[in-house]
């Protein structure tokens, strides 16, 4: 730990961070204020504006998100091993298409819309690279859990399903990942940041999970390593699917599959439960955020 602390400090010296911290913190507090403008019904609001019979029809879509480590990569390859899913891992279909329309939301057309909605399915086909035709498209995207108003302004049928893990096991797994910095994952490079960065996505969800009329669904990651196939026939059965005896052995599948999380060489094996509180042989580099943590753990059921 006092290694990886020292590299860390490193990277904060030769990066400018600051540039990167402040704009991810100017855009964090624009989501905040504009969710939590919105009132709980809003999606009544909407859907008057775009009636079901305004839409043009997309194929059944659910949006896998929560906060990144959190097991959200685990699931998707559960449910891409069923025959009736195609799952994507984090394609950069609502990144291209939707984000830019987010601060729109309450302006949009039905028209435009509709647009938007034929070019984010064909880029998740593009991204697929096969025939996905009559199935479930899943797409797994921790990141922009932030933007699920937008997810639901655009795609009212939208089913969600949010990806739950401790949250302190969710820290330490952000802390300890080297991957290139970015405007979100800047934010992993120190705990302060970290928790900062946990609550300023898992507020959204907080807020976004007491709207009325989508259909929504929590699931735990200590569930899942637990009891593949209870937790597992659980969300199937969310998405309106019956479990496949195929989701069992999902890692199967991905021998020699290319992945891009940084969890990819876990998803090739079978399910193991040695990553469930392993925050606390680092309690006490995590003790001056775990004040901060605490609303959450009791919020998700981790106190």
């Amino acid at each position: 730990m006092r290694w990886l602390a020292e590299a860390k400090k490193i990277v904060l010296e030769l990066t400018d961070t600051k540039m990167l911290t402040r704009g991810y913190d100017q855009s964090v507090e624009n989501v905040r204020r504009f969710t939590l403008a919105q009132p709980r019904d809003i999606l009544q609001t909407w859907a008057r504006f775009f009636p079901a019979q305004k839409r043009e029809p997309v194929p059944p879509l659910t949006f896998l998100g929560g906060h990144p480590r959190s097991g959200t990569t685990l699931l998707e390859q559960v449910l891409d091993a069923h025959p009736g899913v195609a799952a994507l891992d984090e394609p950069v279909a609502f990144l291209e298409v939707l984000q830019p329309e987010f601060y729109k939301s309450a302006q949009l057309s039905s028209p435009r819309i509709n647009q938007l909605r034929r070019l984010y399915i064909d880029a998740l086909r593009q991204d697929l690279g096969h025939d996905a035709a009559g199935k479930m498209l899943v797409d797994k995207n921790p990141s922009p859990t932030a933007r699920l108003p937008l997810w639901l302004r655009i795609f009212p049928e939208l089913k969600v399903l949010i990806a739950l893990r401790d949250p302190r096991d969710v820290v330490i797994s952000c802390y300890f990942q080297n991957i290139p910095l970015n405007s979100a994952n800047v934010n992993f490079l120190t705990f302060d940041r970290l928790a900062k960065h946990y609550a300023d996505l898992m507020d959204i969800w907080l807020m976004v999970r007491e709207w009325q009329g989508y259909a929504w669904m929590e699931t735990r990651y200590e569930d899942v390593v637990a009891d593949l196939e209870k937790e597992g026939r659980r969300v199937t059965d969310f998405l309106g699917l019956a479990w496949h005896d195929d989701q069992a052995r999902f890692h199967e599948k991905n021998a020699g599959k290319q992945l891009y999380s940084p969890t990819y060489q876990d998803v090739t094996k079978p399910v193991y439960s040695r990553s469930v509180a392993r925050w606390r042989a680092y309690e006490k580099y995590l003790s001056p955020i775990l004040p901060s943590l605490d609303r959450y753990c009791r919020a998700f059921g981790y106190a």
